[in-house]
Protein backbone atom coordinates (compact mmCIF):
# COMPACT_ATOMS: atom_id res chain seq x y z
CA UNK A 1 0.00 0.00 0.00
CA UNK A 2 0.83 2.89 -0.81
CA UNK A 3 2.60 5.74 2.19
CA UNK A 4 0.45 9.33 1.63
CA UNK A 5 2.13 12.06 1.31
CA UNK A 6 0.00 13.73 3.37
CA UNK A 7 -3.05 13.40 6.44
CA UNK A 8 -4.82 14.72 8.92
CA UNK A 9 -3.28 12.97 12.02
CA UNK A 10 -0.07 10.47 11.93
CA UNK A 11 0.28 8.33 14.90
CA UNK A 12 3.74 7.06 15.92
CA UNK A 13 3.55 3.01 17.15
CA UNK A 14 0.68 0.68 16.89
CA UNK A 15 0.76 -0.34 20.44
CA UNK A 16 -2.85 -0.53 22.49
CA UNK A 17 -2.60 3.32 23.39
CA UNK A 18 -2.15 3.83 19.38
CA UNK A 19 -4.45 2.01 17.93
CA UNK A 20 -7.29 3.01 20.86
CA UNK A 21 -6.43 6.56 19.84
CA UNK A 22 -6.92 5.98 15.98
CA UNK A 23 -10.03 4.21 16.51
CA UNK A 24 -11.85 7.56 18.29
CA UNK A 25 -10.16 9.30 15.65
CA UNK A 26 -12.59 7.34 13.30
CA UNK A 27 -15.22 7.76 14.96
CA UNK A 28 -14.96 11.78 14.40
CA UNK A 29 -14.63 11.01 10.45
CA UNK A 30 -10.66 12.36 10.77
CA UNK A 31 -8.48 10.75 8.51
CA UNK A 32 -5.60 9.36 10.42
CA UNK A 33 -2.61 6.86 9.52
CA UNK A 34 -0.58 4.81 12.08
CA UNK A 35 3.18 4.05 11.65
CA UNK A 36 4.22 0.85 13.13
CA UNK A 37 8.41 -0.27 13.67
CA UNK A 38 7.66 -3.70 14.06
CA UNK A 39 5.36 -6.49 11.39
CA UNK A 40 3.08 -6.76 14.07
CA UNK A 41 0.33 -4.27 15.94
CA UNK A 42 0.52 -4.73 19.59
CA UNK A 43 3.46 -3.50 20.99
CA UNK A 44 4.49 -5.11 24.28
CA UNK A 45 1.36 -6.90 24.25
CA UNK A 46 2.32 -9.32 21.82
CA UNK A 47 2.72 -13.04 21.18
CA UNK A 48 4.71 -16.03 19.39
CA UNK A 49 4.29 -19.20 17.68
CA UNK A 50 6.82 -21.52 18.74
CA UNK A 51 6.66 -25.06 17.75
CA UNK A 52 2.75 -24.97 18.00
CA UNK A 53 2.81 -23.34 21.51
CA UNK A 54 1.84 -19.58 22.05
CA UNK A 55 4.40 -17.47 24.14
CA UNK A 56 2.95 -14.27 25.26
CA UNK A 57 6.08 -12.03 25.03
CA UNK A 58 6.11 -11.67 29.32
CA UNK A 59 3.35 -13.37 31.46
CA UNK A 60 0.38 -11.11 31.11
CA UNK A 61 -2.61 -11.22 32.16
CA UNK A 62 -6.36 -9.71 31.18
CA UNK A 63 -8.80 -8.10 33.60
CA UNK A 64 -12.03 -8.07 32.23
CA UNK A 65 -13.25 -5.30 34.34
CA UNK A 66 -10.99 -2.83 32.99
CA UNK A 67 -13.48 0.10 32.13
CA UNK A 68 -11.81 1.32 28.77
CA UNK A 69 -11.76 -2.42 27.22
CA UNK A 70 -15.33 -3.14 27.87
CA UNK A 71 -15.96 0.07 25.78
CA UNK A 72 -14.01 -0.88 23.33
CA UNK A 73 -13.57 -4.93 22.69
CA UNK A 74 -15.77 -7.42 22.00
CA UNK A 75 -14.99 -10.20 24.82
CA UNK A 76 -16.82 -13.19 22.93
CA UNK A 77 -14.42 -12.67 19.98
CA UNK A 78 -11.49 -12.70 22.08
CA UNK A 79 -13.05 -16.53 23.57
CA UNK A 80 -11.49 -15.19 26.61
CA UNK A 81 -10.63 -18.09 29.26
CA UNK A 82 -10.25 -17.52 32.95
CA UNK A 83 -7.84 -18.39 35.76
CA UNK A 84 -9.19 -19.96 39.05
CA UNK A 85 -9.93 -16.66 41.59
CA UNK A 86 -7.16 -17.26 43.87
CA UNK A 87 -3.71 -18.99 44.44
CA UNK A 88 -1.74 -21.51 45.44
CA UNK A 89 1.24 -19.89 47.61
CA UNK A 90 4.29 -22.56 48.25
CA UNK A 91 5.32 -21.76 51.93
CA UNK A 92 7.32 -23.38 53.42
CA UNK A 93 7.20 -27.17 51.29
CA UNK A 94 3.86 -27.14 50.80
CA UNK A 95 1.07 -25.79 48.66
CA UNK A 96 -1.80 -23.49 50.14
CA UNK A 97 -5.05 -22.75 48.84
CA UNK A 98 -6.36 -19.28 48.87
CA UNK A 99 -10.14 -19.00 47.10
CA UNK A 100 -11.38 -15.38 46.70
CA UNK A 101 -14.25 -16.60 49.08
CA UNK A 102 -16.77 -14.33 47.03
CA UNK A 103 -16.98 -16.25 43.80
CA UNK A 104 -15.91 -19.47 45.58
CA UNK A 105 -17.57 -19.72 48.73
CA UNK A 106 -17.48 -23.33 49.24
CA UNK A 107 -13.39 -22.78 50.05
CA UNK A 108 -14.20 -19.99 52.58
CA UNK A 109 -13.14 -22.29 55.15
CA UNK A 110 -9.80 -23.37 54.21
CA UNK A 111 -8.67 -20.10 52.92
CA UNK A 112 -9.72 -18.71 56.39
CA UNK A 113 -7.74 -21.23 57.81
CA UNK A 114 -4.82 -21.53 55.73
CA UNK A 115 -0.95 -21.12 57.27
CA UNK A 116 -0.85 -18.00 54.70
CA UNK A 117 -1.16 -15.25 56.70
CA UNK A 118 -3.38 -14.83 59.81
CA UNK A 119 -7.51 -15.17 59.87
CA UNK A 120 -6.92 -11.24 61.07
CA UNK A 121 -4.88 -10.56 57.51
CA UNK A 122 -8.03 -11.82 55.75
CA UNK A 123 -10.36 -9.86 57.08
CA UNK A 124 -8.25 -6.70 56.67
CA UNK A 125 -8.19 -7.62 52.90
CA UNK A 126 -11.70 -8.20 52.91
CA UNK A 127 -11.55 -4.82 54.24
CA UNK A 128 -9.22 -3.37 51.73
CA UNK A 129 -10.99 -5.04 48.77
CA UNK A 130 -14.25 -3.37 50.37
CA UNK A 131 -12.65 -0.03 50.61
CA UNK A 132 -11.59 -0.40 46.68
CA UNK A 133 -14.65 -1.29 45.13
CA UNK A 134 -17.36 0.96 47.09
CA UNK A 135 -15.94 3.90 45.39
CA UNK A 136 -15.51 5.64 42.07
CA UNK A 137 -11.75 5.26 40.38
CA UNK A 138 -11.63 8.71 40.49
CA UNK A 139 -12.16 9.01 44.25
CA UNK A 140 -8.82 6.06 44.58
CA UNK A 141 -6.80 8.39 42.20
CA UNK A 142 -7.46 11.33 44.65
CA UNK A 143 -6.46 9.49 47.63
CA UNK A 144 -3.04 10.47 48.98
CA UNK A 145 -0.11 8.50 47.29
CA UNK A 146 2.49 6.34 48.64
CA UNK A 147 4.03 3.33 48.11
CA UNK A 148 2.08 -0.36 48.53
CA UNK A 149 3.92 -1.71 50.94
CA UNK A 150 3.55 1.54 53.47
CA UNK A 151 -0.33 1.58 52.06
CA UNK A 152 -0.54 -2.49 53.08
CA UNK A 153 1.03 -2.02 56.49
CA UNK A 154 -1.41 1.17 57.34
CA UNK A 155 -3.72 -1.60 56.41
CA UNK A 156 -2.82 -3.47 58.95
CA UNK A 157 -1.80 -6.69 57.33
CA UNK A 158 0.95 -8.00 59.04
CA UNK A 159 4.86 -8.68 57.45
CA UNK A 160 3.44 -12.15 57.17
CA UNK A 161 0.66 -11.74 55.01
CA UNK A 162 2.57 -9.55 52.52
CA UNK A 163 6.01 -11.71 52.09
CA UNK A 164 3.96 -15.15 51.79
CA UNK A 165 1.28 -13.94 49.30
CA UNK A 166 1.11 -9.93 48.58
CA UNK A 167 4.32 -9.44 47.70
CA UNK A 168 4.40 -12.33 45.05
CA UNK A 169 1.25 -11.92 43.78
CA UNK A 170 1.72 -7.71 43.65
CA UNK A 171 5.19 -8.00 42.71
CA UNK A 172 4.24 -10.08 39.56
CA UNK A 173 1.51 -7.45 38.66
CA UNK A 174 3.44 -4.60 39.30
CA UNK A 175 7.16 -6.70 38.21
CA UNK A 176 7.97 -4.83 41.83
CA UNK A 177 9.55 -7.44 43.99
CA UNK A 178 10.05 -4.85 46.72
CA UNK A 179 6.19 -2.89 46.14
CA UNK A 180 7.22 0.39 45.65
CA UNK A 181 4.90 0.76 43.43
CA UNK A 182 1.89 3.04 44.17
CA UNK A 183 -0.74 2.90 46.07
CA UNK A 184 -2.85 4.58 43.36
CA UNK A 185 -1.76 1.48 41.36
CA UNK A 186 -2.16 -1.09 43.83
CA UNK A 187 -5.61 -0.40 44.77
CA UNK A 188 -6.63 0.47 40.56
CA UNK A 189 -5.59 -3.51 40.58
CA UNK A 190 -6.96 -4.90 43.38
CA UNK A 191 -10.65 -3.06 42.41
CA UNK A 192 -9.69 -4.62 38.95
CA UNK A 193 -9.09 -8.19 40.10
CA UNK A 194 -12.30 -8.06 42.56
CA UNK A 195 -14.57 -7.02 40.10
CA UNK A 196 -14.11 -9.16 37.24
CA UNK A 197 -11.60 -12.37 35.88
CA UNK A 198 -8.19 -12.80 35.13
CA UNK A 199 -8.60 -13.99 31.49
CA UNK A 200 -6.51 -15.30 28.73
CA UNK A 201 -7.74 -14.75 24.81
CA UNK A 202 -7.76 -18.01 23.55
CA UNK A 203 -5.15 -16.99 20.79
CA UNK A 204 -2.96 -15.48 22.82
CA UNK A 205 -2.56 -11.67 24.49
CA UNK A 206 -2.01 -10.35 20.74
CA UNK A 207 -5.79 -10.84 19.74
CA UNK A 208 -6.26 -8.11 21.49
CA UNK A 209 -4.43 -5.40 19.55
CA UNK A 210 -5.41 -7.18 16.54
CA UNK A 211 -8.57 -7.03 17.66
CA UNK A 212 -8.43 -3.52 17.18
CA UNK A 213 -6.05 -3.19 14.45
CA UNK A 214 -9.21 -4.93 12.70
CA UNK A 215 -10.92 -2.21 13.07
CA UNK A 216 -8.92 0.19 10.72
CA UNK A 217 -9.48 0.70 7.10
CA UNK A 218 -7.09 -0.62 4.31
CA UNK A 219 -3.94 1.32 4.67
CA UNK A 220 -4.16 3.24 8.11
CA UNK A 221 -1.84 0.72 9.35
CA UNK A 222 1.90 0.75 8.30
CA UNK A 223 4.29 -2.04 9.67
CA UNK A 224 7.52 -2.21 9.35
CA UNK A 225 7.68 1.50 9.16
CA UNK A 226 9.97 2.27 11.62
CA UNK A 227 9.52 7.00 12.28
CA UNK A 228 13.36 8.66 12.19
CA UNK A 229 12.24 11.55 13.15
CA UNK A 230 9.29 14.32 13.62
CA UNK A 231 8.73 18.00 13.49
CA UNK A 232 6.16 20.03 13.90
CA UNK A 233 3.68 19.08 11.23
CA UNK A 234 5.76 16.28 9.56
CA UNK A 235 6.79 12.87 9.95
CA UNK A 236 10.28 11.62 8.49
CA UNK A 237 10.31 7.72 8.32
CA UNK A 238 13.54 5.92 8.15
CA UNK A 239 13.17 5.10 4.74
CA UNK A 240 13.47 9.13 4.00
CA UNK A 241 9.55 9.30 3.29
CA UNK A 242 7.99 12.52 4.18
CA UNK A 243 4.75 12.89 5.68
CA UNK A 244 2.84 16.33 6.19
CA UNK A 245 0.36 15.76 9.01
CA UNK A 246 -1.63 18.48 10.60
CA UNK A 247 -1.31 16.64 14.47
CA UNK A 248 1.35 13.98 15.64
CA UNK A 249 0.47 11.75 18.25
CA UNK A 250 3.38 9.57 19.88
CA UNK A 251 1.91 6.37 20.82
CA UNK A 252 5.61 4.48 21.84
CA UNK A 253 6.85 4.19 25.05
CA UNK A 254 8.74 6.70 27.12
CA UNK A 255 11.88 5.84 25.67
CA UNK A 256 11.09 5.69 21.98
CA UNK A 257 9.32 9.45 22.63
CA UNK A 258 12.13 10.91 23.94
CA UNK A 259 14.12 10.18 21.35
CA UNK A 260 11.52 11.57 19.19
CA UNK A 261 11.09 15.00 20.79
CA UNK A 262 12.66 16.61 24.36
CA UNK A 263 9.98 15.68 27.00
CA UNK A 264 10.31 15.59 30.45
CA UNK A 265 11.21 12.17 31.68
CA UNK A 266 7.97 10.57 33.89
CA UNK A 267 9.06 7.47 34.45
CA UNK A 268 11.78 4.29 34.30
CA UNK A 269 10.74 0.77 33.39
CA UNK A 270 10.49 -2.44 35.65
CA UNK A 271 12.32 -5.85 33.89
CA UNK A 272 10.90 -9.24 33.67
CA UNK A 273 12.45 -12.79 32.83
CA UNK A 274 9.54 -14.81 31.13
CA UNK A 275 10.96 -18.80 31.09
CA UNK A 276 8.98 -20.65 28.91
CA UNK A 277 8.92 -24.76 29.17
CA UNK A 278 6.91 -27.49 27.11
CA UNK A 279 5.77 -30.67 29.10
CA UNK A 280 4.20 -34.08 29.01
CA UNK A 281 1.77 -33.26 32.02
CA UNK A 282 0.92 -30.01 34.13
CA UNK A 283 2.58 -29.46 37.41
CA UNK A 284 -0.73 -28.04 38.52
CA UNK A 285 -4.01 -29.51 37.26
CA UNK A 286 -5.92 -25.93 37.74
CA UNK A 287 -5.89 -22.95 35.66
CA UNK A 288 -4.68 -21.29 38.34
CA UNK A 289 -1.65 -18.47 39.70
CA UNK A 290 1.17 -20.07 41.62
CA UNK A 291 3.21 -17.95 43.79
CA UNK A 292 6.28 -18.44 45.49
CA UNK A 293 5.34 -17.10 49.39
CA UNK A 294 8.88 -18.61 50.64
CA UNK A 295 10.90 -15.63 48.99
CA UNK A 296 13.40 -17.54 48.21
CA UNK A 297 15.31 -18.34 44.66
CA UNK A 298 14.57 -16.91 41.31
CA UNK A 299 10.30 -18.06 40.50
CA UNK A 300 8.12 -15.64 41.62
CA UNK A 301 5.17 -17.29 40.17
CA UNK A 302 4.33 -19.58 37.42
CA UNK A 303 1.07 -21.00 36.13
CA UNK A 304 0.32 -23.14 32.85
CA UNK A 305 -1.28 -21.04 30.72
CA UNK A 306 -2.42 -24.07 28.45
CA UNK A 307 -4.89 -24.85 31.50
CA UNK A 308 -6.57 -21.81 31.10
CA UNK A 309 -6.60 -21.86 26.99
CA UNK A 310 -6.30 -24.68 25.70
CA UNK A 311 -4.93 -23.28 22.53
CA UNK A 312 -1.62 -22.45 24.09
CA UNK A 313 -0.32 -25.78 23.45
CA UNK A 314 -0.31 -28.76 20.80
CA UNK A 315 -2.36 -31.76 20.95
CA UNK A 316 -0.20 -34.31 23.96
CA UNK A 317 1.63 -31.00 25.39
CA UNK A 318 1.12 -28.39 27.90
CA UNK A 319 2.90 -25.08 28.31
CA UNK A 320 4.58 -23.76 31.60
CA UNK A 321 5.57 -20.26 32.16
CA UNK A 322 7.63 -18.83 34.79
CA UNK A 323 8.41 -15.26 35.46
CA UNK A 324 11.68 -13.85 37.60
CA UNK A 325 12.13 -10.50 38.77
CA UNK A 326 15.59 -10.33 39.79
CA UNK A 327 17.99 -12.36 37.79
CA UNK A 328 20.98 -11.62 35.65
CA UNK A 329 22.29 -14.32 33.21
CA UNK A 330 19.36 -15.54 31.58
CA UNK A 331 21.44 -18.74 30.78
CA UNK A 332 22.17 -19.31 34.14
CA UNK A 333 18.25 -18.45 35.15
CA UNK A 334 17.01 -21.73 33.15
CA UNK A 335 18.84 -24.13 36.08
CA UNK A 336 18.14 -22.76 38.73
CA UNK A 337 14.47 -22.38 37.82
CA UNK A 338 14.47 -25.92 36.75
CA UNK A 339 16.18 -26.68 40.12
CA UNK A 340 14.11 -24.99 42.05
CA UNK A 341 10.99 -26.69 40.29
CA UNK A 342 12.12 -29.76 40.74
CA UNK A 343 11.83 -29.10 44.94
CA UNK A 344 7.89 -28.24 44.55
CA UNK A 345 7.20 -30.93 41.66
CA UNK A 346 9.75 -33.30 41.50
CA UNK A 347 12.06 -35.43 39.03
CA UNK A 348 9.53 -34.76 36.22
CA UNK A 349 10.94 -31.22 35.92
CA UNK A 350 13.82 -32.83 34.55
CA UNK A 351 12.31 -33.93 31.48
CA UNK A 352 10.77 -30.14 30.62
CA UNK A 353 12.32 -28.83 27.31
CA UNK A 354 12.91 -24.99 27.75
CA UNK A 355 11.19 -22.99 24.57
CA UNK A 356 12.21 -19.52 24.77
CA UNK A 357 13.72 -16.98 27.54
CA UNK A 358 12.05 -13.28 27.06
CA UNK A 359 14.66 -10.72 28.76
CA UNK A 360 12.17 -7.65 29.00
CA UNK A 361 13.98 -4.69 30.46
CA UNK A 362 11.68 -2.23 29.73
CA UNK A 363 8.36 -4.67 30.08
CA UNK A 364 6.48 -1.77 32.54
CA UNK A 365 6.58 1.70 33.41
CA UNK A 366 7.84 1.93 37.09
CA UNK A 367 5.25 3.77 39.32
CA UNK A 368 7.22 5.15 42.08
CA UNK A 369 5.35 7.76 43.97
CA UNK A 370 4.77 10.67 43.00
CA UNK A 371 4.26 8.31 39.73
CA UNK A 372 0.68 8.72 40.16
CA UNK A 373 0.14 12.27 40.85
CA UNK A 374 -1.60 12.75 39.07
CA UNK A 375 -2.68 9.07 37.19
CA UNK A 376 -4.31 10.68 34.27
CA UNK A 377 -1.51 12.63 32.45
CA UNK A 378 -1.78 15.76 29.93
CA UNK A 379 -1.66 14.37 26.34
CA UNK A 380 -0.42 17.76 24.54
CA UNK A 381 3.51 17.76 24.45
CA UNK A 382 3.69 20.97 21.81
CA UNK A 383 1.04 22.71 19.57
CA UNK A 384 -0.05 19.73 17.03
CA UNK A 385 1.90 17.32 19.21
CA UNK A 386 0.55 14.85 21.07
CA UNK A 387 1.39 11.66 23.62
CA UNK A 388 -0.54 8.43 24.34
CA UNK A 389 1.06 5.59 26.57
CA UNK A 390 0.30 3.28 30.22
CA UNK A 391 3.15 5.48 31.52
CA UNK A 392 0.82 8.70 31.44
CA UNK A 393 -1.55 6.98 33.29
CA UNK A 394 -1.60 3.30 35.31
CA UNK A 395 0.52 0.86 33.84
CA UNK A 396 -1.89 -1.49 32.17
CA UNK A 397 -3.93 -2.29 29.18
CA UNK A 398 -6.60 0.04 30.42
CA UNK A 399 -4.24 2.62 31.26
CA UNK A 400 -3.05 2.58 27.99
CA UNK A 401 -6.44 2.86 26.00
CA UNK A 402 -7.49 5.65 28.51
CA UNK A 403 -4.54 7.83 27.27
CA UNK A 404 -5.37 6.68 23.76
CA UNK A 405 -8.62 7.81 24.04
CA UNK A 406 -8.05 11.23 26.19
CA UNK A 407 -4.76 11.90 22.89
CA UNK A 408 -7.65 11.61 20.95
CA UNK A 409 -9.80 13.87 23.08
CA UNK A 410 -7.70 16.50 23.16
CA UNK A 411 -6.54 16.72 19.36
CA UNK A 412 -10.36 16.77 18.17
CA UNK A 413 -11.20 19.33 20.89
CA UNK A 414 -7.91 21.71 19.82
Amino acid sequence: MTIPDQVDVAIVGAGISGLTCAHYLMQRDIDCIVFEASTEPGGRVASDDVEGFTLDRGFQVFLTAYPEAQDLLDYDALELQAFEPGALVRYAGVFHRLSDPWRRPQRFWSTATSPVGTLRDKLRIAQFRRRTIRCSLEAIYERPETTTLDMLEQQGISNRMIGQFLRPFLGGVFLDSELATSSRMCEFVFRMFSLGSAALPRRGMRAIPQQLADKLSEGQLQTSCPVAEIHPGEVVLESGHRVSARAIVLATNRTAAENLVDGEQLARENGVACVYFAASAPPVEEAILVLNGDSEGPVNNLCVPSQVASDYAPAGHVLVSVTALDWSDADQLVDEIRAQLTGWFGSAVDEWRHLRTYEIRDALPNQFPPALSPVEKPPVVADGIYRCGDYLDTASINGAMASGRRAAEALILD
